[in-house]
């Protein structure tokens, strides 16, 4: 499958994108076909690398950030980052039915499900949330800080998703398609 953004080749990649692609595969063991389109652009990809470590830092856990990662990628109907995320959320400690429900805005606690909804309804909506939906979120348990950790994510996350849409990346992770549920919660 050809891209509309080249994939970059690993052994034949020079300069900043290369030490770049370096250190991904020190830290992931591989590099994924993302890391490959991002690396046209090796600012971009600095700043995806960037969020990337500083959404970490936050206040989050890493399977909260994996269950927004996957409502913000159903939200924009990316397969790649939904394929990826199903993934690394398994590897996070995510079943299937809590990777199926995160992608439809649930949850089995009213805390998660909030943040996941507010997530969508930030993506949906550009942004333009209304005060009823920062006082519910509010409501269930996250304050001011959160809610811009929240849109941080919808950021680092919208950014890979439509990177993806635009370079047409091919899926190097067991394909999940958005918009089709197994299991419902």
């Amino acid at each position: 499958m050809s891209t509309r953004i080249e994939t970059l080749h690993p052994e034949t990649t020079t300069g900043e994108a290369k030490e770049l692609f370096n250190a991904v595969q020190k830290k992931l063991g591989f590099i994924p076909n993302l890391i490959k389109v991002f690396g046209n652009s090796p600012a971009t990809l600095k700043s995806y690398l960037s969020l990337g470590e500083l959404t970490a830092s936050g206040n989050f856990n890493n399977k909260f950030r994996e269950q927004l990662a996957l409502a913000i990628a159903e939200e924009n109907n990316c397969d790649y980052c939904l394929s990826a995320h199903t993934a690394i959320g398994k590897m996070n400690g995510l079943t299937e039915a809590q990777t199926e429900a995160s992608r439809q805005g649930l949850a089995n606690d009213a805390k998660t499900q909030a943040g996941l909804q507010f997530a969508q309804s930030v993506t949906k909506n550009r942004g333009n949330v209304t005060s009823e939906e920062i006082n519910a979120v509010k409501a269930a348990g996250y304050n001011d800080g959160d809610i811009l950790e929240i849109v941080l994510n919808v950021v680092s996350n919208t950014l890979t998703n439509y990177a993806n849409h635009i370079a047409e990346t091919e899926i190097d992770f067991p394909v999940v398609a958005t918009g089709k549920f197994a299991v419902t919660q």
